[in-house]
């Protein structure tokens, strides 16, 4: 039997951890994303430290192997959603690290309303009720390209493939009830706009 393999760790530690505006921030995106642990915020940092420095390394080469680089990169990040097509290398600096948690199952599955809050959200991927097609997806920080956005779904054999289940979130439901509160207001304006009228005041 040989060695066992060394795991590597899939992110950077910061060189002065105890920050207090850096641990403010992270406890916010934690709640805001429904992140477990602050190494979820370390990964996506780390995953954008390494491409913001291959942008930076790339923007001085002028060689042929160069552009097909610079190429490879922007189209990788065009496919993830975190650059618009046709951007510049310059705009991957631009980046943050909100912009990586964005494009994470979670949020995503959050965002076309199959949750009702990110936790939720969390719950349906770690239990095993989301796929993208045919592909189960247990990992709440998996990123999703843009065509496997469209693909995202529960499973089949999951009973949140029903949209009438009482754990999901009913789109249309929240709509009407975001243009009730919407119109509301707008009624009242009238009503007193016609009372004004009637007696003559402004």
């Amino acid at each position: 039997m040989g060695d066992p393999k060394k795991l590597r760790k899939k992110y950077e530690t910061a060189m002065h951890p105890w920050i207090k505006k850096n641990i403010d921030e992270e406890k916010i995106l934690r709640r805001e994303y429904g992140l477990r642990n602050k190494k979820e915020i370390l990964k996506v940092s780390s995953f954008l430290k390494k491409y913001k420095n291959i942008a930076k390394k790339l923007t001085t080469v002028k060689s042929s192997q160069g552009e097909r680089e610079k190429k490879q990169v922007l189209e990788k990040l065009q496919k993830l959603g975190l650059l618009p097509v046709g951007a510049e290398l310059d705009q991957i600096l631009n980046l943050h690290v909100k912009h990586v948690l964005e494009r994470r199952i979670q949020s995503v599955l959050f965002q076309k309303h199959l949750a009702q809050s990110m936790k939720q959200a969390r719950q349906f991927i770690t239990h095993r009720h989301v796929s993208i097609g045919d592909k189960e997806i247990t990992s709440p920080s998996y990123i999703l390209s843009l065509e496997e956005e469209a693909q995202l779904q529960f499973k089949p054999s999951s009973g949140l493939a029903d949209e009438n289940h009482p754990e999901r979130a009913h789109e249309i439901k929240e709509i009407q009830k975001e243009k009730e509160l919407i119109k509301k207001p707008v009624k009242q304006k009238v009503v007193e706009e016609e009372n004004n009228e009637t007696t003559g005041t402004e």
